[in-house]
């Protein structure tokens, strides 16, 4: 998408991911260029759009890395706790949570050289996950994520080798040692992290109240909804909590389906077309789906990513969607961009998806219908549109002129919406609102 290079101070991987933006040619005129910075105001009075007619399968096939690519089949999984070499994703500025797809274009003949032999072989390698406090030195990951890759391009054009890789997060692992090779390749050797299974604190009494259950009545009971159907599994499931000191809305707590259902609930106040049977059915599974399209910034996704255990993740991202309701401008902080309930979502993988630009770099990018202290620049383009349908235009905070992502417009008018509103997530700061005047709301949550 919008021109993008590195800047000169490459100390911080952070800058390199799409802010510092070469905007004009040195040449233009000068009224030219006033011209091309225009306020943003047409979320004003903006509603969430009763109708969508974007096909939300767009976005996730990245028809922008083209259609003639290379697909493998399978999967590859390593065992729990086995400790494997694995090569590693340069400059890779972003965590990656299991399930999540992974854009990528590669240029550096190193990376390239790298992604071929990759394919000829398992297809897997690392995305470590770097601590967002290394306080600008040297960058350090404790932990990861394997990524395999399901789709592959090579291509040569002007002769510079290009590779295009579709990749999805598979597995959590923890870094014991990191080398580099002759060839300027780092390998990690990463122990593959379990995913720890809780037992049902009420799984004892349910066997024994089983045993002493009535014969059911013969009678047919009349046809329920499936709400009704959740509400009377849950209290059957619960039901032994009668029989323990504590009552039931405190195991509910530490119940998977209950979790589940109040994700859920949230879930389809951003995409009101949402289908149940979409998402993951179990929980695990589930809340890596959430995970990924958290709008959080690096810290609470590497907590989030810290978690070996799919309850005590789902009770964490409960946390989060409930007290982190407004997103402000990362740079400067005070800067209200957008709030939760403006968040809708246009793409199957959910409000918030990775894609990568012309240039490299990747953007994990927040659907929004209304933001607010934004300024545009340049004119729309639909060049590399990771929407098909929408011209983007560069955005940035009206504040203190960070990069915060593109303004999508709908080329045609039958196209519904006609305009939203693509964060991403490196720009954006998750905040609490304040408790009392004057007092903050801690950010540590449900740990």
């Amino acid at each position: 998408m919008a021109d993008e290079r590195e800047g000169a101070d490459n100390n911080n991987i952070n800058d390199d991911m799409g802010n510092q933006l070469q905007l004009l040619p040195e040449n233009e005129e000068e009224e030219e260029e006033d011209d091309m910075e225009t306020e943003d105001r047409d979320s004003e009075g903006a509603e969430k759009p009763s109708i969508i007619n974007f096909d939300p399968s767009l976005p996730t096939s990245h028809a922008y890395l083209g259609s003639d690519m290379e697909e493998f089949h399978g999967r590859t999984l390593h065992d729990d706790d086995s400790v494997q070499n694995l090569p590693v994703l340069p400059h890779a500025a972003l965590i990656l949570i299991p399930g999540q797809t992974l854009p990528l274009q590669l240029f550096r003949p190193q990376e390239v050289s790298m992604f071929r032999n990759l394919v000829s072989q398992d297809r897997t390698f690392a995305v470590l996950a770097h601590s967002p406090d290394s306080g600008g030195g040297e960058l350090q990951a404790e932990f990861g994520t394997t990524a395999e890759i399901y789709a592959f391009r090579e291509e040569q054009e002007y002769g510079i080798e290009t590779v295009k890789i579709k990749a999805i997060g598979r597995q959590r692992f923890k870094v014991h040692d990191i080398r580099t090779q002759a060839d300027g390749i780092r390998q990690a050797k990463v122990q593959i992290l379990p995913e720890r299974i809780l037992l049902d604190p009420l799984s004892a009494l349910q066997l024994s109240s089983r045993l002493h259950r009535r014969v059911p009545d013969a009678r047919p009971t009349p046809p329920q909804s499936q709400a009704q159907r959740c509400h009377t599994y849950r209290r059957r499931k619960l039901y032994p909590a009668s029989m323990t000191p504590w009552p039931s809305w405190v195991y509910s707590l530490y119940d998977s389906e209950t979790l589940m259902s109040r994700v859920k609930k949230q879930l389809h106040e951003w995409d009101e077309n949402l289908k149940d049977e979409s998402l993951p059915t179990n929980a695990i599974d589930f809340s890596y789906r959430v995970a990924a399209c958290l709008p959080i910034d690096d810290a609470l996704r590497l907590q989030l990513l810290r978690i070996g255990s799919a309850i005590q993740r789902l009770r964490c991202e409960l946390d989060i969607m409930d007290r982190c309701t407004s997103l402000c401008c990362k740079q400067c902080q005070d800067t209200e961009i957008t709030t939760k309930n403006e968040i809708f979502s246009l793409s199957l993988c959910g409000p918030m998806a990775a894609y990568v630009n012309p240039h490299g770099y990747v953007h994990e990018t927040l659907t929004v219908y209304k933001a607010s202290n934004l300024n545009l620049i340049g004119r729309p383009s639909t060049l590399h549109s990771w929407f098909p349908g929408y011209a983007w235009t560069i955005a940035q905070c009206r504040t203190c002129g960070s990069h915060m992502g593109w303004k999508f417009s709908a080329v045609k008018k039958d196209l519904s919406p006609q305009r939203f509103w693509g964060l991403t997530r490196s720009a954006l700061l998750p905040t609490i609102p304040q408790v009392e005047e004057g007092v903050e709301g801690s950010r540590l949550l449900c740990l």
